[in-house]
């Protein structure tokens, strides 16, 4: 069989030449005669893979000198527990509820400290991002949380909140690399690589130096400890090596290809193709209020759940395989990341069309 067009939220899809570029190192990185995965983390080989890394993406999103960039473990659920352990030193956080994992974050924030909730779209199924202008922000908050891509929900922040001058914190992890960014609007920002970067395992943190302290709450694991990675330039213990180097040729990659400005084209072409189509169809109807859609995670219905699974069922036989909508909404839904070429979005919408016309 060859190569399906892949639709996951993620793992996902990842570019062809990358793959194909680790394959062929894959026993023999660069003259060393072993693989990245045999090599040890600590030698001169290793070290000039993850330093290029982290120069490619500081490259690429104009990370300026006062943030630090950390490549972790533990995927973006990890940091659920270590924001609050790192930065609530007034024990607040208040948080803007758009979806399942901005709710894990504020609940697991609970743990320690109060953990507001200022604004929620649950009330509508998380189909849009609330109004954000004029929040009532807790004076003594140490941070405002966002996730700012809803993979799930397939929402989008097009506007940062108004944070009245608190640190902002954001969950990137289904946008990330997915658009030029102004790091300088956040406190810290972070994401899991396994939807627009590499394989599952690694997360990348990217936080402000003065947010970086021995301050830590009581009880926080060494592991756990901003200042331990930073000071240990994310080598404290073993990192995912291999995945790193992955995330280090999709920089690469990106590079090539123009950066960001190049990928933002890239994708809005691509989304505007699928959501042009859900417009005007009328079997499928896209489930996010057109302001709010995200580019990367794009839900549709049919309207009847035996069409759905018939639509899932006769598009994997196509091709076009985990089409499946998240378990907790049902549905469908199309994860077009970076790495998903136009063409794939073109034969999804063509194969849609005919489904339409056969089972009207």
């Amino acid at each position: 069989m060859g190569r399906v067009y892949n639709f996951s939220a993620g793992p996902a899809v990842l570019p062809e030449e990358v793959l194909k570029e680790a394959a062929a190192e894959m026993l023999d990185y660069n003259g060393s005669g072993m693989s990245v995965m045999e090599m040890s983390h600590r030698s001169k080989e290793y070290e000039a893979i993850i330093n290029t890394a982290e120069q490619d993406l500081r490259d690429l999103m104009n990370i300026p000198d006062n943030y630090k960039v950390l490549f972790l473990q533990g995927g973006a659920s990890s940091q659920f527990a270590m924001i609050p352990m790192n930065l609530m030193k007034n024990k607040v956080a208040d948080f803007i509820i758009t979806g399942q994992w901005a709710k894990k974050a504020y609940q697991e924030a609970k743990l320690y400290g109060t953990a507001n909730a200022v604004a929620s779209s649950a009330d509508k199924t998380f189909s849009y991002i609330p109004d954000c202008s004029d929040l009532p922000i807790s004076e003594n908050a140490d941070y405002v949380y966002i996730c700012e891509n809803n993979t799930i929900y397939g929402t989008k922040f097009k506007t940062l909140p108004n944070t009245k001058g608190k640190t902002l914190v954001a969950d990137v992890s289904s946008c990330f690399l997915s658009e030029p960014v102004d790091v300088t609007k956040y406190g810290l920002i972070y994401g899991g690589v396994q939807k627009n970067i590499g394989p599952a395992g690694v997360v990348i943190v990217i936080i402000r130096e003065d947010l970086i302290t021995e301050d830590t709450l009581p009880g926080t694991p060494t592991m756990f400890q901003y200042k331990i990675h930073v000071d240990n330039q994310s080598m404290y213990n073993t990192p995912p090596a291999y995945g790193i180097y992955i995330c280090g040729k999709v920089f690469k990659w990106l590079k090539k290809i123009g950066g960001l400005e190049a990928m933002k084209v890239h994708n809005e072409k691509k989304a505007q193709i699928l959501y042009d189509f859900l417009d005007q169809s009328k079997m499928f109807k896209g489930t996010v209020v057109k302001e709010d859609r995200s580019l990367m995670n794009v839900p549709f219905v049919t309207g009847s759940e035996e069409l759905d699974a018939k639509f899932v069922k006769e598009a994997k036989a196509a091709g076009f395989v985990n089409l499946k909508g998240h378990r907790t909404v049902g549905g469908m839904r199309a994860s077009i990341y970076n790495a998903m070429p136009i063409e794939g979005v073109e034969k999804l919408v063509a194969f849609m069309k005919e489904f339409e016309e056969k089972n009207a």
